[in-house]
């Protein structure tokens, strides 16, 4: 007997102690879900958080605590459990932007197929369709280049080869070209009859410079391709959380004693012992009046 009642307090303990552990088992936290999507209220007062669920998924594990927001402070007040649609589509219009070497319509339009498979941010799919009215080129960047010019000059019937009758620079184009070379000519056409003495020279001189010029390095081509989107849904339950909005109220500010009172006199220490002081002359005012008036009732008797 007393064998049987040790097993039994021994079997008891265990229980004991074995069912702490089992219970924070069970209670145990569930995998955080996270929304699909959020939306909010124009006016701030409420936010609804969309969950789409497998069903490996627990919708335990979607927040219901209370959280602050841009100066609201939301409250979990319902959470719907609905059916996922199907089947769930949409219009939408999707941007794309490709380089291109050319600005002409043709090699552009080559480069953007009529049609194209587009996949959303969030999951959906469908075959969009080219907008022509949206097709924009604009430059993508530019470049520069130079190049080295010439040109030629002739100066005849020079006294000398003297280098001095040479201009060293000259404009050529809106250029400023640099005196490179001279050849020198003789003309030999000096004669008595034309009171000319010696050879006279003929100077071809050679002047050189740099021309920049600009060029366009690419296109950058963006166009619009829009159309319908759309996804089955997988065997998905979809749960609505929503929050209501309280906005917070300001702290309001405690006021400064030095603001009130900006010589920092204090009054009321001063006007406390004159309400005494005109008190106290009121009653004694109202005692000789009543004095006074009881005589002359005297003096009358």
């Amino acid at each position: 007997m007393k064998k049987a009642f040790v097993l039994c307090a021994a079997a008891l303990a265990l229980t004991l102690i074995m069912a702490p552990a089992a219970y924070a088992a069970d209670q145990a936290p569930s995998p955080a879900c996270y929304p699909t999507s959020v939306t909010r209220s124009e006016d701030g007062s409420e936010i609804r958080k969309v969950y789409d669920l497998s069903p490996e998924e627990d919708p335990a594990g979607i927040a219901r605590s209370d959280f602050e927001q841009e100066g609201f402070r939301y409250t979990l007040v319902d959470l719907l459990k609905q059916e996922a649609p199907e089947h769930e589509e949409r219009f939408h219009t999707e941007t794309v932007s490709i380089p291109s070497k050319n600005k002409d319509m043709e090699s552009v339009l080559a480069l953007l197929p009529a049609e194209r498979e587009f996949v959303t941010e969030d999951g959906l799919t469908g075959t969009l369709s080219l907008r022509l009215d949206t097709v924009q080129v604009e430059v993508a960047g530019y470049g520069s280049s130079a190049k080295e010019v010439s040109a030629t000059r002739t100066y005849p019937n020079l006294a000398g080869q003297d280098t001095q009758y040479i201009p060293k620079t000259i404009q050529d184009g809106g250029r400023t070209l640099t005196l490179q070379n001279i050849s020198w000519q003789t003309d030999n056409t000096g004669s008595l009859d034309d009171y000319t003495l010696g050879d006279r020279y003929t100077a071809v001189a050679t002047y050189t410079g740099s021309a920049t010029s600009s060029y366009v390095k690419g296109y950058t081509v963006t166009a619009d391709y829009s159309g319908t989107v759309g996804r089955i849904a997988l065997n998905k339950t979809r749960y609505v959380a929503i929050f209501e909005g309280t906005p917070l109220k300001p702290i309001e500010p405690v006021p400064d004693p030095s603001t009130q009172n900006p010589s920092g006199f204090n009054w009321p220490l001063l006007l406390a012992p004159l309400g005494v002081i005109a008190v106290a002359g009121t009653g004694v005012g109202v005692a000789l009046f009543l004095k006074h008036r009881k005589e002359n009732e005297e003096d009358s008797e």
